[in-house]
């Protein structure tokens, strides 16, 4: 099957420019194509791994892609999408962010051989423009009415904050970037998101108007749940791709726990997964769904993908741990990942000195007993768990050799209530 015919049974054609001709101009040669990634944080998050694989698709498929970092448009900030004005990020965080989403581009995207990506950041060629020389050369290319006219911009007007003039550029400045790359690398393509349409369809006018060469545009759908909102986000947050931001286990746990209706749609939007595994996956979704077999392939094929072999291993790891498997060699930001929802107890490190603390009164004091002798009933009776391990004496005392990280040790009673005691 050509690209254009698999990303169409993907799902992943929102709306193509010239739809008639889009996909044998696609399949007439090898395409140079570009995506942008405004740094408004040090990491790219769920959402963005959508594009991402975008770029994966076209460029296995022998064309090469242009990963753009927004040095210069982030600056500013996109208006597509947002209700309110964004907050302006300072130089220092906005150079941080580029160096976060660099890394993670180049861990995703093949940058050798002849469709090997080129990274490249919209700051260095907008870092010499003056304000003037860019409204003169630039400015004049493009009409108000043009702007006026999508709906990134519609959309805002209408609100009583309106739209201040610095995101009303953001328009015009990511045009140009298609301009550049088109005169500089022979980019004849952008893609993005849905909300990405206008801009888009700007940056194809602009190059018309100057240069007199027709550009292409794609856009994907963004990545949503079956109830409109947008996946990646969670009570604590966003999913990102940084583990230094959402662990390996954590991004894992989030694609485990998908929904039925949206694990299909990922399943074809996210994955490289052929056709005819994913049709069996629906398949085993909707005769046993019980199994979850959609969201285990999921969750293993994404998180090889984000974090490699290591951290699928890590999150397997730490998934059965929360399920009974013996603690040992872990860290307490490991620890207080998997346990985020656990209750927990502080205790002073003179408590486990000496002769130790007494299990019996450890199981009190974490809520796990309501008593002494409920305590003493839940251990004799093989119900008492320190790091997942039986204790069955009931005068077993807890120590510093206890501790399964620096400085916490995991209290269990039962098959799943669980309860953290910290040392301090």
């Amino acid at each position: 099957m050509d690209l254009f015919s698999d990303l169409t049974w993907r799902g992943l054609v929102n709306q193509s420019t010239h739809p008639e001709q889009f996909g044998p101009w696609l399949a007439g040669g090898r395409r140079t194509l570009y995506c942008g990634f405004d740094p408004t944080s040090d990491s790219l998050h769920v959402g963005s791994l959508l594009p991402v694989m975008l770029l994966r698709r076209f460029q296995k498929a022998g064309h090469k892609p242009l990963p753009i970092v927004g040095g210069a448009t982030g600056m500013i900030g996109d208006p597509s999408g947002k209700s309110e004005e964004r907050n302006l990020l300072s130089v220092e965080q906005l150079q941080k962010n580029v160096a976060g989403i660099e890394g993670q581009l180049r861990r995703l995207l093949d940058f050798d051989g002849p469709s090997g990506a080129t990274l490249l950041n919209n700051f260095d060629w907008m870092k010499s423009f003056s304000y003037l020389e860019f409204l003169r050369d630039v400015g004049k290319h493009f009409p108000v009415n043009a702007m006026l006219a999508k709906d990134s911009v519609k959309g805002r007007l209408e609100r009583e904050s309106g739209i201040s003039y610095t995101e009303f550029s953001y328009m015009l400045l990511q045009a140009y970037d298609f301009v550049v790359l088109n005169q500089k690398h022979g980019c004849e393509l952008q893609i993005g998101g849905s909300d990405q349409w206008g801009n888009i369809t700007a940056g194809i006018d602009l190059a018309r108007r100057m240069h007199g060469v027709q550009l292409y545009g794609m856009t994907c759908p963004l990545l949503l749940k079956s109830d409109g909102q947008k996946m990646g986000k969670t009570e604590k947050g966003a999913v990102y791709l940084s583990a230094a931001r959402t662990s390996p286990y954590a991004f894992y746990q989030y694609w485990i726990n998908v929904a039925d209706a949206d694990t299909g749609g990922s399943l074809r939007f996210l994955t490289e997964l052929s056709h005819e595994e994913i049709e069996a996956l629906d398949a085993s979704r909707a005769n046993q769904p019980h199994l979850r077999e959609s969201q285990k392939r999921l969750a293993e094929h994404l998180t090889r993908l984000v974090h490699g072999d290591d951290g699928l291993i890590a999150a397997r790891k730490a998934t059965d741990i929360f399920f009974g498997a013996e603690i040992e060699k872990l860290t307490d930001a490991q620890l207080g990942d998997i346990f985020a929802d656990v209750p927990s107890v502080t205790l002073s490190h003179d408590r486990l000195s000496g002769d130790g603390l007494p299990l019996v009164d450890a199981l009190v004091e974490a809520g796990l007993a309501k008593s002494k002798g409920d305590a003493r009933r839940t251990i004799e009776q093989g119900g008492a768990y320190v790091n997942n391990r039986t204790r069955t004496d009931v005068n077993t005392k807890l120590t510093p050799a206890d501790l399964a990280s620096e400085s916490v040790m995991v209290l269990r009673s039962g098959k799943k209530k669980y309860a953290l005691v910290r040392v301090g």
